[in-house]
């Protein structure tokens, strides 16, 4: 594999990590805010908006379809005006798309404003399947018509759209995505049933609602959306990011440091928090914030199984897996979301790690995973002592973890690919410079 030397960080492991740092809007809900803008009539403004590449590439792919996006006011501010969308080249959507799986999010805005939309192959990372069919599906129960070319999915609404009944085969963050944003402007009523309810979906829908849509959400996953003629644009301050906070968290324990992070909530991180507790890490709460630190003694094994949302999220699993491997005990964790999230271990093992995968459903009820032979439970066993490697980052949250990893180790690690890194984490090499770490680029240059 050949990587540029400006994609390498140095990382000189064994200090604790120990600050304050800042999390802004979560990943998960500003890139879809953001296409949100499309379907208004007049300009949205979105506060507390992270530097973070998927926040570039949406913005790039709103651009190329007319829509003026431009600083706001106040730091992490965007005004997205809408007024003149217009079709956008092919070449130019495929070589902003590239990156992301974000554009087929754009598929109902699109179809509602120009009566047709373009959509290419889309990457994200690679951590099990993420299957686009569905959307596709879904989008032809609304009325839409889809021709697959050579270069991506042309879609066309020559009826409109309109409501209809949907069932969620398991409760997917994108497919509620795609249904909300699809649905608010289509004639009728539609149903979803099985609909993730994520925070980040919450706060979507508070966006949607803000614009003038009606949609409500019942306890048993049905969300319901009455379309309406007409959308206005928003202004909304997005919810902070509980996934990286969570993996600063990750961070403090594996290191035995202590990081204050200025912007997370207690509400949307409970079950995040009582395990956090449970491995024997502390944490302390206050309106600004929530202090991680790692108290001092030995760490518990505990029994983890990821789940939906309000379960444990599966972008807090690598992370605190690498907090796991210095844990007193054997720690379980059982996988029911991404049937290749636990790859990452290999590079964990290679650094000292014993930790043994499994295709059995381990250490809960079993899962949708459980006869088809994915390696998607583990056995942790610790502590064991880590030496510093040179590392491969594989996708967005192991990537994290591996920096965990490096910084929690003995000796010098040289992690590869780190610009990967920049999709999810904003400043995340300014901030590891804030908290103490011993990080520097391959040219000597110190960052720490």
């Amino acid at each position: 594999m050949t990587v540029s030397t400006d994609d390498v960080l140095l990382v000189h492991g064994g200090t604790p990590l120990e600050g304050e740092i800042r999390v802004r809007g979560a990943k998960n809900l500003v890139p879809k805010a953001m296409v949100a803008a499309l379907l208004g009539s007049g300009p949205s403004r979105l506060r507390n908006v992270p530097d973070i590449r998927d926040v570039r590439v949406v913005r790039g792919l709103l651009q190329l379809h007319g829509v003026t996006v431009r600083p706001g006011d106040e730091p992490g501010e965007l005004v997205l005006d809408p007024s003149h969308v217009e079709s956008a080249n092919v070449a130019d959507i495929d070589a902003h798309a590239g990156s992301s799986r974000i554009p087929i999010l754009f598929c109902g805005p699109l179809l509602h404003r120009l009566g047709h939309a373009f959509i290419p192959g889309l990457g994200g990372c690679d951590i099990g399947g993420r299957p686009v069919d569905f959307h596709f599906d879904v989008l032809r129960q609304f009325g839409a018509k889809i021709e697959k070319r050579d270069d991506g999915q042309y879609l066309e609404a020559p009826r409109g759209l309109r409501g209809t009944k949907i069932r969620l085969p398991y409760p997917s963050v994108g497919s509620t995505e795609q249904v909300l944003l699809t649905a608010v402007l289509a004639e009728g009523v539609t149903e979803l049933s099985n609909a993730a309810v994520e925070p980040e979906i919450e706060d979507l829908i508070c966006v949607l609602q803000k614009m003038g849509a009606i949609i409500s959400m019942d306890t048993d996953r049905t969300i319901r959306i009455t379309g309406v003629d007409r959308l206005d644009g928003y202004n909304h301050r997005a919810l902070p990011d509980r996934l990286e906070a969570a993996s600063w968290a990750s961070a403090a324990l594996a290191t035995e440091g202590n990081i204050y992070v200025r912007g997370a909530h207690q509400r949307s991180m409970m079950t995040f928090l009582n395990t956090f507790r449970k491995v024997g890490g502390a944490f302390e709460i206050d309106d600004e914030g929530i202090r991680f630190w790692h108290p001092g003694g030995s760490l518990n094994a505990i029994a983890l199984e990821t789940d939906v949302h309000p379960g444990f999220q599966t972008d807090w699993q690598q992370p605190l897996v690498v907090a796991l491997t210095q844990a007193s005990g054997l720690s379980i964790v059982h996988e029911t979301v991404y049937e290749s999230r636990l790859g990452f271990t290999e590079a964990l093992n290679q650094m000292g790690a014993h930790i043994q995968l499994y295709r059995e459903c381990l250490g809960g009820s079993a899962c949708r995973f459980g006869q088809r032979n994915f390696l998607h439970s583990a056995v942790v066993s610790g502590p064991t002592r880590l030496q510093g490697a040179d590392l491969v980052i594989p996708d967005l949250r192991g990537g994290f973890s591996y920096l965990i990893a490096a910084l929690a180790a003995q000796g010098t690690s040289r992690v590869h690919g780190i610009d990967l890194i920049n999709r999810g984490y904003e400043n995340f090499m300014e901030k590891l410079v804030e908290l103490g770490a011993k990080v520097e680029l391959p040219n000597g240059n110190p960052r720490g």
